[in-house]
C-alpha cells in the first residue's frame, strides 16, 4: 500500500492491516514483512550523516542487510558524502515521505538516525506502513510521542529496536544473570554519572532568545529538517549534532548517555516510571538549552518484594558523585564507541554507575561494560559464587536484523525502551522548568505543575505534520 493511499483510507487501513495479522506470515510473504532466513533485510536509511552514518555502517557490516534507499534532509553536505559515495547506486531522497511514496514496496525495514525530535514522524510512518524500525536513542523527545510510538509498535506488530548497544553486550547478560542468582538484590540507590564536555559548555547562559537566523545552505531542506517542530530560523548551531543542546530539538546529556548507563538497572530491577524527579543542582539554568551541570534525583517506588530506589544523575565538568570506599576510580572502556564529533577523552571519572544494595555495592561503566563488586577484595571473596555469564549471540545491529528475519527477538524493543525513554523525558522537563516533578504513575500525569503536564505532549505539531499523531 502506498503511503498516500494509507493516509486516505485512515482507520480502514489500520483495520485492514490488523485483519491480515491473524494470517501466518509465511502465507503473507515478503511484501507484508516476512523474510525468508536465506534473504537479507532490505533496509532504507533516514539520516545518513554523523551518528546516522555510524549506524548504517554497523548494520551493513553484519552482512545481513541490503542498503536500498538513502534519505537525508542535507544530501551533499560534507557529513553525508561518505555514505553517498559508499552506496553510489542506491536511490536518494531528501524527504522520507517521498521515499515512502516512491518505493515503499522496495524495503522491509527502516533505520532512523535523525536528531532526537525527528525520530517520531519517520518511525510512526514506518510502523504504519508495516516496516520494522531501528531508531537511535532516545526514542523521542516528548513523553507523549514515546507513548504513541510504543502503542503503534504493538498495534502494527513490527520488529522494533532502540539503538542501545549495551543491551546486546556483556552488561546486559551479566546484570540479568546476577539478578536471577540473587547477587544483585535489594537495591536502594544508584548514581549515574556522565561528566564529559558537552557541546553547550561555555555558552552564554543569560540568553533570552534564539540566535538570529542565517542563510540556509543550498544542500539543506530546512523545512524538512524541522519536520513537526515549531519553526525556527536556520542557524548553524541547530544542526550537525548541535541540536542536542536545545530543548526544542534534543535531550541533552541525559537523553544521550542515560540509556547507555541506566538501561540494565531499569530493565532488570523493573523500575518503570518514577513518581518524583527532583532537580538538586542546575548550574547555568535557562529556558533554551541545557544546564552546565545537572544533578537529578529520580525516585521509584517499591515493586513487589523490591525496595524503593533513587537514581541520582550527574552531568557537568565539575559535578561528580561521592565515591564509595574501595571504588578505585574508573577506566575508559575501549568498547565504548566515540561520539560522532571526535574521541571521548579519559577523565577523572568516566561515564558509569554505582549501585548500592543493602548488602553489596557495585560499580560499572557505560554501554556494555560489566559490573564489579567493590571493594575488589569483596569481589574476589565472592568469585566462586558468581554465575557464569552467557556470551551474546549477536551484537545489537545483528540482533535487530535477525529479529526482522524471525531468527531472534529484539532485545531493546519499544515496550522496553519506551518506558526508559520516558524516564529521560520526565528528567528533561525537570531540567527545563527548574522545578520538582511529581508524577502519578497510574494516570500518567504530572500532578504538581500544570505547565509541566502540558509539556508531556509538547507543542502542537506544525501544519502539515499532524497526520503522524494519528497513525
Amino acid at each position: 500500500m502506498k503511503r498516500r493511499d494509507f493516509l486516505k483510507t485512515g482507520s480502514k487501513a489500520v483495520a485492514a492491516v490488523a485483519g491480515f495479522s491473524i494470517v501466518p506470515s509465511t502465507v503473507l510473504g515478503r511484501s507484508l514483512g516476512h523474510i525468508a532466513p536465506s534473504d537479507k533485510v532490505d533496509l532504507a536509511v533516514v539520516g545518513i550523516g554523523n551518528r546516522g552514518a555510524q549506524i548504517i555502517n554497523s548494520l551493513h557490516q553484519t552482512g545481513l542487510a541490503n542498503i536500498v534507499a538513502l534519505c537525508d534532509t542535507d544530501m551533499g553536505a560534507p557529513h553525508t558524502l561518505d555514505i553517498m559515495e559508499k552506496f553510489p547506486n542506491v536511490p536518494r531522497f531528501q524527504d522520507f515521505r517521498r521515499m515512502f511514496d516512491r518505493m515503499s514496496q522496495g524495503f522491509d525495514a527502516v533505520c532512523v538516525g535523525t536528531p532526537d525530535f525527528s525520530h517520531f514522524p519517520v518511525t510512526m510512518l514506518s510502523m504504519a506502513m508495516g516496516k520494522h524500525v531501528f531508531v537511535e536513542k532516545p526514542m523521542g523527545r516528548t513523553f507523549y510521542e514515546v507513548e504513541l510510538m510504543t502503542k503503534s509498535a504493538k498495534r502494527h506488530r513490527v520488529v522494533t529496536q532502540m539503538g542501545n548497544q549495551g543491551h546486546s553486550e556483556g552488561n546486559y547478560f551479566q546484570f540479568k544473570e546476577w539478578v536471577k542468582a540473587g547477587i544483585i538484590k535489594d537495591v536502594t540507590a544508584i548514581t549515574a554519572h556522565m561528566n564529559s564536555r558537552r557541546r553547550w559548555h561555555g555558552w552564554d547562559t543569560s540568553i533570552t532568545r534564539f540566535p538570529e537566523g542565517e542563510s540556509i545552505p543550498q544542500t539543506l531542506d530546512w523545512d524538512g529538517w524541522l519536520s513537526q517542530a515549531q519553526h525556527r530560523n536556520y542557524h548553524k548551531d541547530f544542526i550537525n549534532g548541535q541540536w542536542r543542546c536545545w530543548y526544542d530539538f534534543g535531550m541533552g546529556a541525559l537523553g544521550d548517555w542515560g540509556a547507555h548507563i541506566i538501561d540494565t538497572a531499569h530493565r532488570f530491577l523493573d523500575l518503570g516510571l518514577p513518581y518524583e524527579i527532583d532537580p538538586v543542582r542546575l548550574d547555568g539554568h535557562n529556558g533554551f538549552f541545557f544546564p552546565m551541570s545537572t544533578t537529578l534525583d529520580f525516585k521509584f517506588p517499591a515493586r513487589n518484594d523490591m525496595p524503593p530506589v533513587t537514581i541520582t544523575w550527574y552531568d557537568g565538568l565539575d559535578n561528580f558523585p561521592e565515591l564509595p570506599e574501595g571504588h578505585g576510580g574508573s577506566e575508559l572502556d575501549p568498547n565504548i564507541p566515540p561520539p560522532s564529533d571526535g574521541e571521548l577523552q579519559p577523565m577523572r571519572l568516566n561515564p558509569g554507575k554505582i549501585i548500592y544494595s543493602k548488602e553489596l555495592t557495585f560499580k560499572g561503566g557505560s554501554h556494555g561494560s560489566t559490573l564489579s563488586i567493590i571493594p575488589s577484595e569483596k569481589h574476589q571473596e565472592m568469585l566462586s559464587r558468581l554465575p557464569e555469564v552467557p556470551r551474546s549471540p549477536s551484537n545489537h545491529f545483528a540482533n535487530f536484523l535477525l529479529a526482522c528475519k524471525g531468527e531472534e527477538e529484539s532485545r531493546s524493543p519499544f515496550d522496553i525502551a519506551g518506558p526508559l525513554s520516558q524516564v529521560f523525558c520526565l528528567g528533561v522537563l525537570a531540567q527545563r522548568l527548574g522545578t520538582k516533578i511529581v508524577f502519578d504513575r497510574d494516570s500518567r500525569q504530572i500532578i504538581n505543575n500544570p505547565t509541566a503536564n502540558e509539556l508531556l505532549a509538547g507543542p502542537m505539531p506544525r501544519k502539515g505534520w499532524e497526520e503522524f499523531y494519528t497513525m
